[in-house]
């Protein structure tokens, strides 16, 4: 048995806390572990609860990094999960993580995906096919893109994704503003049929305008 014979606080905005067993410094414990521990000066530790507490701090830590990486927009399941391992956190704690994000409706697959689909559709348009395979690099099952993106109508996303372009176009050129709106709308994954309809629409709007 080991006893705790100090617990020093980080400096400036650091949550970790220096936990020294016999006089010398041992590890780092996150504030919250510390805390809901209920860890104090002169307690002591048998070797199995030093490993607890380590493995708690190493889900606190991941859940922390876990929070602040979701903060900025939600994220899929795999985008997480590929987030933590690039930090370093083994699958065990991966797997805790995730599974308490979950409960909290802070991670959900099928939320991303209409996030995402509905930011493309708000903001930078594209075909249901291209939506789909974003959704799918991002580790989205099949049945829930399915689901989301069959809503998408190509029709109107092309003519809204082609409408600010055209704008910019020469008027007298039908061949420059046809290939140029054309590689526009193929880049956003828009098909051959679709694509024509829509660069015809447009500058016929133009022509008439």
């Amino acid at each position: 048995m080991k006893k705790i014979t100090a617990l020093r606080a980080g400096k400036g905005r650091s949550k970790r806390v220096r936990i020294f067993l016999d006089g010398k410094q041992a590890f780092y414990l996150e504030t919250e572990v510390v805390a809901k521990e209920g860890l104090k000066v002169g307690q002591r530790l048998s070797a199995d609860q030093i490993n607890i507490l380590i493995r708690k701090d190493n889900f606190q830590r991941a859940l922390g990094m876990a929070v602040h990486y979701i903060s900025y927009r939600p994220r899929s399941e795999f985008e997480l999960r590929e987030r933590l391992g690039q930090r370093g956190t083994n699958d065990r704690i991966q797997e805790e993580v995730i599974a308490k994000l979950k409960e909290q409706g802070l991670v959900d697959d099928t939320a991303f995906a209409r996030f995402w689909t509905s930011s493309r559709e708000s903001y930078s348009p594209r075909s249901q096919w291209l939506t789909g395979l974003e959704l799918k690099r991002r580790g989205v099952a099949d049945d829930i893109v399915n689901k989301v993106v069959d809503n998408i109508d190509d029709e109107d996303s092309a003519y809204r994704a082609a409408l600010k372009k055209a704008r910019s176009l020469p008027q007298s050129d039908y061949a420059a503003f046809r290939r140029r709106l054309g590689s526009h709308l193929q880049r956003r994954g828009f098909g051959y049929g679709i694509i024509k309809h829509t660069i015809q629409r447009l500058w016929q709007e133009q022509v008439s305008y």
